[in-house]
């Protein structure tokens, strides 16, 4: 069975190419995902990996995901190997993504102002403290 799972953030913007034979949207990106352990006074590691998803997974590739964004990826891994501009083979090591899903809100992704304003609006309308102020006005 090859099956890889991986959660971690963008390093960087997609790029979208397109196949040479039938014209398929190609994305490729690369993930960190950090490690779980860390040795006592490092810092921690994160490991590398290089993603690519194809057709309909890549067009969600390209509008939704940005550079540091967080996403979970399910999809296998697969070697292939080419030829350079100078002749020399090449082989690369990639995780095939089948799935895709956001593991950060959009609202944190955004950065939007009204967004901002919304959030300070609600804090400023937090009277909890005013129902809770006598017992015996509870419900239950």
């Amino acid at each position: 069975m090859n099956k890889s799972i991986l959660l971690g953030r963008l390093t960087k913007a997609p790029e979208i190419k397109y196949s040479q034979t039938n014209d398929m949207k190609i994305a490729t990106f690369s993930l960190a995902v950090n490690r779980r352990f860390t040795k006592v006074g490092e810092e921690r590691q994160a490991d590398f990996f290089n993603v690519v998803s194809y057709s309909k997974l890549a067009e969600f590739v390209e509008k939704y995901l940005k550079q540091g964004l967080q996403v979970c990826i399910s999809g296998r891994l697969q070697n292939r190997n080419f030829e350079d501009k100078n002749g020399i083979k090449r082989y690369v090591t990639e995780v095939v993504a089948e799935e895709i899903y956001l593991a950060d809100s959009f609202k944190k992704v955004e950065k939007d102002n009204t967004q901002e304003v919304v959030s300070e609006e609600l804090k400023e309308k937090n009277t909890s403290e005013e129902f809770i102020s006598n017992g015996d006005d509870l419900p239950f």
